[in-house]
């Protein structure tokens, strides 16, 4: 969750449908971003000629050949999922998941965060690690301003694309690489919605408003489960519970930074909701040891 953008509906963007791929493996990546880089081009040229000319900006952003696009959808408020390093060789892999109202309208900031990890694990990684990052927009984002942010049921539905995605990833990159899913606000929900069974090494949410589960133990997950949130951090007003309303569940439960949820609580500093990827941060200092493995030299809350 961010600050709220817009409690309006807009009008649906055109754009081609998603580019024909093959099986992803490390010998398909390039054809892939090639692809992905296409349709990006294409779209901002559909969105141009709908008179959405910011859609149509952010489109050819992402058709620049220096981008690193697994997939994209340019329709409505649109997907993606970028690459920041070499996804074939690396050995350690972080993904992100992000929360409420991301979409290719706003994706800049998300990338942001992705950018600004990939840097510090370049930074960090120990000679022999190479490492990759992947933000993955895979899911249409619930609206701060609307009903859908209080419920599981975007989480619900992203759940099943984000395991697909975490198994594809798998199969190209192998058995070697170290894979930790890092979520953010509602992504936390989507997270906690896939976990279970998922091939993944850590699992960290920050800045979560709860996960739909009592406890970590209820994720059903050999990951390694961790928390934080920054203590300027707004989401610590919202309250931690889940009820039913006229036959319809809202709420996510648990507060996963209390010891009754069982995760690993780390330190997130002073930040607030948009801060735990700020170069230089706590949080960011903390999320890059999860990645490399460097667990004993996580910092506590």
């Amino acid at each position: 969750m961010v600050a709220p953008l817009s409690g309006a509906a807009r009008p649906r963007i055109p754009a081609p449908p998603p580019a024909t791929l093959a099986p992803l493996t490390a010998t398909t990546l390039d054809a892939a971003y090639k692809a992905n880089r296409s349709n990006a081009t294409q779209a901002a040229r559909m969105a141009a000629a709908h008179g959405d000319h910011k859609r149509a900006a952010a489109d050819r952003s992402m058709a620049s050949p220096t981008r690193r696009f697994l997939s994209f959808d340019g329709r409505g408020e649109g997907q993606a999922t970028e690459v920041f390093g070499d996804l074939a060789t690396a050995t350690s892999i972080a993904v992100l998941v992000p929360g409420s109202d991301t979409s290719l309208d706003t994706y800049d900031r998300f990338r942001a965060t992705a950018a600004a990890l990939h840097e510090r694990l370049l930074r960090e990684a120990p000679n022999g690690t190479r490492t990759a990052v992947v933000a993955w927009l895979g899911y249409q984002t619930p609206g701060t301003i609307s009903t859908t942010v209080l419920s599981t049921d975007r989480a619900d539905e992203a759940a099943p694309h984000l395991r697909e995605f975490i198994g594809e990833l798998r199969h190209t990159t192998g058995r070697k690489a170290a894979i930790s899913l890092l979520c953010h606000s509602y992504g936390t929900v989507v997270c906690a919605r896939a976990a279970a069974g998922l091939d993944v090494r850590d699992i960290a949410f920050v800045g979560s408003p709860g996960t739909g589960a009592d406890t970590a133990a209820a994720l059903h997950t050999r990951a390694r489960v961790w928390a934080a949130r920054g203590a300027d951090d707004w989401i610590e007003e919202v309250p931690h519970v889940r009820a039913d309303l006229f036959g319809w569940t809202v709420g996510f439960g648990t507060d996963p930074v209390s010891p009754a949820f069982g995760a690993r609580v780390f330190a997130a500093g002073p930040g607030g909701h948009s801060d735990y990827f700020r170069p230089g941060s706590v949080s960011l200092a903390n999320l890059t040891r999860i990645v490399l493995g460097d667990t004993k030299e996580v910092t506590r809350a």
